[in-house]
């Protein structure tokens, strides 16, 4: 596989770039491009398109109506705030305010948004209230036919298009035995349409341990009669005299109307009164179909296959976890920007949108022969750990497939910054990821509780006076989480 039969001679007319969002990445990828000397010698356009009257994406708030048959526009409840502290998931050409607090809440997070589009003039290319409907490649003219619909549909083309529309609005559901019949009762949710604690007052149950289950159940805790917490594999535990329960896994849901559910260690609760469903989100691109991208599980490698496919729980295969590895239309053209799970999203967005823009530029830099290796090697490593970590696997070939596509964005600490530097030496730059900033992103949870002891104490606005405000803001943020983290006075003392 090393080249695409779809790829056309570079030549130096005018390219024309779509972005398909205006959340933090494709505000972040409409910079970049301003950025590039193409655009300012004006052989390069932009444009976004954002379905939503304002920027912010998963940041701007959106009403949550549960007998909606459509989810809510955004997953953002009331309290919510950032889990990774600012000075590490800030784009790298604009800190937040000095003095913003590290775990920012969502009002904080799209105020900087409006700040760094009005800072580097970005409105003007994005189209408000246009929504993307459908995207074809046409052979004929080399270039991506796109459908818009704002006040009228209007037929466009394009030379590259970088998704990002994010991934935080189509629920995941668990397939569990006997949920639907919950679902049916009224007595199911998905955390997309939670919003605020005081509206869950029963015996509530919360599936899901990651950041949205652990708030949800952190957070209904003085409102509910009782929460049970249940993540996979954890182990039983009760706290406040039984009124608040950690579970493992539910395996099934019995009687809705007695309220009774199985864990997986075979225990079970019963009169549960309401299910929040914190159980995640899947990759969702209304505007990209077949023949571009099938909407199925792909097939097991090897080999590879030559379509591009969306199974929900990820896009494959691609290149560079950025473009697609077929052979129909040229890699080149297509890029999905953020898939990636557990990282600091805004500098990954830039240094994506700059590896895009190389290939735009000249796309034979992309060698599809090792990306082809390098994802070959990707799925082999992640279906001989799943198949050694569970027998289940070797009885149920859909089932591993299912597992492989669903840890494949899910990265790790070290991955993700491994991963940046590899993009900043394929695009060319002598930067790296600095060692503290790898150090604290494998802190930030523990940081996270020393953030919320001081507001506890009141004292975080003491400890916050002056940071970033110096002649080095980047350092002195860092120098800052170091003190946190080892308990340090603020330095006023």
């Amino acid at each position: 596989m090393a080249s695409s039969s779809a790829s056309a001679p570079h030549d130096a007319q005018e390219k024309r770039i779509c972005v398909i969002g205006a959340g933090p990445s494709g505000l972040g990828a409409i910079k970049i491009v301003k950025d590039a000397p193409e655009f300012k010698a004006e052989k390069w356009t932009v444009t976004a398109f954002e379905a939503r009257e304002t920027l912010g994406g998963v940041w701007n708030p959106a009403p949550a109506d549960p007998s909606a048959a459509e989810p809510p526009l955004t997953a953002l409840y009331d309290s919510l705030t950032t889990n990774t502290p600012h000075p590490l998931m800030s784009y790298t050409s604009y800190p937040f305010p000095p003095e913003t607090p590290l775990y920012p809440p969502a009002p904080t997070v799209l105020a900087y948004l409006h700040l760094y589009a009005e800072k580097f003039d970005l409105l003007p290319h994005i189209r408000f209230g246009t929504s993307v409907v459908s995207l074809h490649w046409n052979t004929a003219v080399h270039k991506w036919d796109v459908i818009v619909k704002g006040s009228e549909e209007e037929h466009l083309q394009f030379d590259l298009v970088l998704v990002a529309n994010g991934h935080y609005r189509v629920p995941r559901i668990p397939d569990t035995p006997g949920l639907e019949a919950w679902t049916a009762a009224g007595k199911v949710t998905h955390s997309v349409w939670y919003r605020r604690p005081e509206d869950y007052t029963g015996k509530l149950l919360v599936a899901g341990g990651g950041y949205s289950g652990m708030d949800v159940a952190s957070e209904t805790r003085p409102f509910a009669r009782e929460v049970i917490h249940s993540i996979t594999r954890a182990t039983s535990e009760d706290e406040d005299g039984g009124k608040f329960k950690r579970r493992g896994r539910v395996t099934e849901y019995r009687d809705a109307a007695a309220g009774e559910v199985v864990f997986e260690d075979g225990t079970t609760e019963s009169g549960i009164d309401h299910v929040v469903l914190a159980t995640g989100y899947q990759f969702a691109f209304p505007f990209l179909t077949a023949p571009e991208v099938l909407p199925a599980l792909p097939p097991r490698v090897p080999p590879i296959p030559e379509a591009l496919y969306n199974s929900t729980y990820h896009i494959f295969p691609l290149a560079k976890h950025l473009f697609p590895l077929v052979t129909s239309y040229p890699p080149s053209s297509l890029a999905f920007l953020g898939l990636p799970l557990r990282v600091a999203p805004l500098p990954l967005t830039e240094i994506q949108t700059q590896v895009a823009l190389k290939l735009l530029a000249d796309p034979s830099a992309l060698d599809l022969t090792h990306e082809a290796t390098a994802v070959r090697a990707r799925y082999n490593a992640f279906r001989a750990s799943l198949q050694a970590r569970a027998q289940v696997f070797a009885a149920d070939e859909t089932a591993l497939e299912v597992a492989i596509a669903d840890a494949w964005f899910r990265f790790g600490f070290t991955e993700q910054f491994d991963y940046r530097d590899e993009l900043y030496e394929f695009v060319g730059t002598e930067y790296r990821v600095p060692v503290w900033e790898r150090e604290l992103f494998e802190q930030k949870d523990l940081l996270r509780e020393r953030c919320r002891e001081l507001q506890r104490k009141g004292e975080e606005g003491k400890w916050l006076k002056g940071v970033g405000a110096g002649a080095d803001p980047v350092q002195e943020w860092a120098d800052y989480m170091w003190r946190v983290l080892e308990g340090k006075a603020p330095l006023e003392e």
